[in-house]
């Protein structure tokens, strides 16, 4: 895999500065589009299972991420065990576009604003590479499951379902 430039949105500048190998896929995305993650998989023609949707939950009053495929749902439940937590809900939308610095739909892991426990599926683990967004619709970025943990200081644990 190719490594970016010193431009980019502030997910590759993360990636950028911490000497990750990762690519770059743009694709066209539609507006009308419901499910960006199921979007970005089928413009990219990856499977499902190797294409990550970012996820912000509030956990006991604080924002966490959580990190799944797009094919699955996020376990609340098992998200707020794994971060020892006693209950888990979906963040308000405003409230994690604010928290992240970015929209919806193009919500990345990486360089968000400021950092948040972060929760990936374990499932990542059976790939070589994953694909998560770049921090735009329309744009995701691939990487190694080992570096998406090491950058954005995740662990990983069973929370798709």
């Amino acid at each position: 895999m190719a490594r970016k430039r010193t431009s980019g949105t502030p997910a590759t500048l993360v990636l950028t500065a911490a000497g990750v190998a990762f690519e770059l896929h743009r694709y066209a995305h539609d507006p009308r589009a419901t499910s960006y993650g199921l979007e970005a998989a089928e413009a990219l023609a990856v499977e499902p299972s190797r294409v990550f949707k970012t996820l912000l939950a509030d956990l006991d009053g604080t924002l966490v991420v959580a990190i799944v495929p797009v094919a699955r749902s996020l376990d609340l439940k098992a998200l707020a065990r794994v971060l020892g937590g006693r209950k888990a809900v979906m963040a308000d939308v405003a409230a994690a576009e604010r928290a992240t610095g970015y929209v919806a739909g193009g919500i990345s892991p990486l360089g968000q604003k400021k950092p948040h426990r972060t929760v990936l599926d374990e499932s990542s683990l059976d790939h070589t590479t994953v694909f998560v967004s770049a921090g735009r619709r329309g744009l995701d970025v691939e990487l190694a499951p080992a570096d998406l943990v090491v950058t954005t200081e995740a662990i990983t644990a069973p929370i798709g379902r």
